[in-house]
């Protein structure tokens, strides 16, 4: 290529902006272009806007992120508080609990600083309201601008991601304070390569599963390998099931794939993720070359879904229900309520057979337009390595999803399950572990709120087989449990939560109580 013909593209840099209340837009934007003239940058360099959450609402920094076109992200004080800034000050520490939020804020984004923090000057005599810094974020990439929502009465924080996967850290080791959230991060992390036997609260999958039955089934299946696969009677099976065509079902191999086929064959401008909730989506899209943004759900609001908190011209809009890891079930109506003429909306189910008559389901449903079911058969029947799952959508749909499929993806065994846990026996089985796992999920409830006075918080109204909960120093608790033969799921990987939230499966009331037990002595100080 000739000299003439290459286009050099400008660096991309993350500005983080401290604000009081009340700022305006020429503040904030005059000081941004004063510290990009320091740094000798065009405003085209700038790639998102960062601050703390509580001032993400803030009318100024909000018009600010739109006159630019970049996202304004949000991070949590918490986080901000832990990253290490050249410059602290007195003043933001004592409001919202970090020495710097420009700076903490624009680190959080990665790189290298090239302007520290600057306050804003004014003409008028009054104090400054603005203080901002640079940081170069090589490798990464703008994204559609979207005006954050925040904790002054909204319910979800939406941020723009870059499109670049960060590194994945070894099994069990969280990452470094500022480090982007590990999206490739799972719960069987915690106990593989542990180097001793841990009683198991990480991964979600049913204990002493597959059954008997279900084995023997899989196991008579070995005769037949010799052939390639044939899903006809499973889809059919499953299609029945659910009271639709077949047309209507596509199996996958596990619902893992159903997110990488979805990543690759829709073509979608603005896709979002409502947080926190299970990573691999976000995980494919980005993979895919897509520009994510996400929802992030509040603490304060149990984690519920405020539709108005989706941007209008969303086109691909991903949640799960029950979501993992709150545990939050979204009311149906709800949820198809987020459905619009082209928009793909996709409700990731795997763990609604888990939900006791499975309340909220939209499995079966043809009314919704552009809705894309996702549903795991792993969960329930414990089939994690045989990888089984299926997608409910329309015919077009489906046949797209077909079409990035390589050929055969479930292998003749995983479809012999499929077609036997769909069946009217495995059913109602099905629905009396859904009871049980209800019972046992109010008996861990139960005994952690008894641990309140250790700072012990559950996320409310938890409908998963598994609970949110959060405490002080989560990661050294983590440990301590570990220590005392107990494996739990880290937080701080999902985004919207940070390192004092775990996650922890539901098990059986005498797995429970010695959980229990061990929880209390790893809390206690020392």
């Amino acid at each position: 290529m000739a000299e003439a013909d290459m286009v050099t593209a400008p660096p991309c840099v993350v500005v983080g902006v401290g604000a009081s209340t009340g700022v305006d837009a020429e503040e904030v934007l005059a000081l941004v272009g004063d510290a990009l003239r320091e740094a000798g940058l065009p405003a085209a360099s700038v790639a998102e806007l960062a601050t703390v959450d509580s001032r993400a609402a803030e009318p100024g920094l909000v018009e600010a992120a739109r006159r630019l076109g970049v996202p304004l992200v949000a991070y949590g004080a918490r986080d901000l508080a832990r990253v290490g800034v050249p410059h602290p000050s007195s003043a933001p520490l004592a409001a919202v609990g970090t020495p710097s939020v420009a700076e903490a804020a624009a680190l959080l984004g990665g790189g290298d600083l090239l302007v520290p923090k600057r306050t804003s000057a004014r003409t008028d005599g009054r104090p400054a309201r603005a203080t901002c810094a640079v940081v170069r974020r090589p490798g990464s990439r703008s994204v559609t601008p979207t005006p954050a929502t925040g904790a002054d009465g909204a319910r979800g924080t939406i941020t723009g991601m870059d499109t670049h996967s960060p590194p994945r850290p070894g099994p069990a080791a969280a990452p470094p304070a500022g480090a982007a959230h590990d999206l490739r991060h799972h719960g069987d992390a915690e106990v593989r390569d542990s180097g001793a036997a841990l009683v198991d609260l990480a991964v979600n999958v049913r204990a002493d599963t597959p059954p008997a039955w279900l084995r023997a089934r899989i196991a008579a299946s070995l005769t037949g390998l010799a052939a390639y696969p044939d899903g006809r009677a499973a889809r059919a099976a499953v299609a029945a099931r659910h009271g639709l065509p077949a047309e209507r079902v596509l199996l996958t191999a596990g619902a893992a794939e159903a997110f990488v086929l979805l990543a690759r064959a829709l073509r979608a401008r603005r896709p979002v993720v409502v947080h926190p909730q299970f990573t691999e989506p976000e995980a494919a899209l980005r993979d895919a070359g897509h520009a994510v943004d996400r929802v992030l759900l509040r603490e304060a609001d149990g984690f519920r879904l405020d539709p108005a908190a989706v941007p209008e011209d969303a086109d691909l809009v991903v949640v799960g229900n029950p979501t993992n890891p709150t545990s939050v079930l979204h009311p149906a109506a709800v949820l198809a309520g987020l459905a619009r003429p082209g928009r793909t909306l996709v409700v990731d189910e795997a763990f609604m057979d888990a939900v006791p008559g499975e309340r909220e389901t939209l499995a079966g449903r043809t009314d919704v337009p552009g809705l894309v079911v996702l549903r795991s058969l792993t969960k329930t029947w414990g089939l994690a390595g045989l990888r089984i799952g299926y997608v409910l959508a329309a015919p077009e749909t489906v046949a797209a999803l077909e079409r990035a499929q390589p050929l055969w993806p479930v292998s003749t065994p995983a479809l012999v399950a499929a077609q036997a846990c769909v069946e009217g026996p495995a059913l109602a089985e099905a629905e009396r572990a859904a009871r049980r796992v209800a019972a046992d999920r109010a008996h861990l409830v139960a005994g952690l709120r008894r641990l309140s006075p250790h700072g012990v918080r559950v996320v409310p109204a938890a409908e998963g087989p598994f609970v949110l909960v959060r405490l002080p120093d989560a990661a050294t608790v983590r440990a301590r449990l570990r220590d005392l033969g107990y494996a739990v799921r880290r937080g701080d990987t999902f985004p919207g939560l940070d390192q004092e939230w775990l996650r922890l499966a539901v098990r059986d009331r005498e797995t429970v109580d010695g959980f229990l037990a061990a929880l209390e002595r790893a809390l206690e100080p020392g």
